[in-house]
């Protein structure tokens, strides 16, 4: 095969290349996109009452999840409508069957065990809530914010039915991250683990790598093009120039 027909082979095959990897970023790209538009929703936090896990004006990633699947130590998005029937962020601390109080030892105690909370304000203890023991009825949640002395939470309706708790199915979402300021993932929960077991993270970790992956193919794929073009009219350029005798 002479030289140039090796030359335009390997011009078809890069092309070929080239197209593929467009083609394969854009749907890693764009799936990604309606992967996420499908199991994910954005809500605005318009109150403190989450500080500082999550601060009023933040815009945050929810996963549409099944109530009954929300595990203690999960930050979650509801509507009940004692509550003003409008979108809540809480943190979940007990589930159906368990015992809720408030405090031993500056600690809250969930079934007799005081859980470490890490997340609530650096020098701010437990005891901003006093709560007594209550027993969360089966199919209900008992739910704090993490600011503990200014949110309006299950401990601002002890007195309603069912002690304040609210159903599971009026949790819309679970939250797993702060995009706006890119505070990124909340951290996993922690200080419940001897209580059972915790929710896994959602798919977000994934739906981003798939997106960032587009990008790089497309620009990649993108960008061969007129680099080997570039690369191929430098190599002639070399060859016609080359003095003669010269092999």
């Amino acid at each position: 095969m002479s030289g140039t027909g090796r030359k335009e082979g390997r011009g078809r095959l890069g092309s070929t290349l080239s197209g593929m990897a467009v083609a394969l970023g854009c749907v890693l790209f764009l799936g990604g996109f309606g992967w996420a538009a499908i199991v994910y929703k954005p809500y605005t936090v318009p109150t403190d009452s989450m500080s500082p896990t999550i601060v009023a004006g933040d815009r945050v990633l929810a996963q549409r999840v099944d109530g009954a699947d929300i595990k203690r130590g999960d930050v979650v998005v509801f509507r009940q409508k004692s509550w003003g029937d409008m979108p809540m962020v809480k943190r979940v601390v007990a589930v159906g069957g368990d015992t809720v109080a408030c405090c031993t030892d500056g600690k809250l105690t969930v079934n007799g065990k005081r859980i470490q909370e890490p997340y609530l304000p650096k020098g701010q203890a437990a005891e901003w809530k006093s709560i007594p023991s209550v027993t969360v009825p089966e199919g209900r949640l008992f739910l704090l914010g993490d600011e503990r002395s200014g949110s309006l939470d299950s401990t601002a309706h002890l007195t309603e039915a069912f002690s304040g708790t609210v159903p599971r199915s009026a949790v819309d979402a679970r939250v797993d991250a702060v995009v706006w300021p890119m505070n990124g993932m909340l951290a996993r929960p922690t200080g419940f683990e001897t209580l059972g077991p915790l929710s896994s993270p959602g798919p977000l970790r994934l739906i981003l790598g798939a997106v960032v992956a587009g990008v790089v193919l497309v620009l990649g794929g993108a960008a061969y093009g007129p680099i080997a073009g570039l690369a191929g009219r430098k190599r002639t350029s070399a060859v016609r120039t080359e003095p003669a005798g010269v092999r």
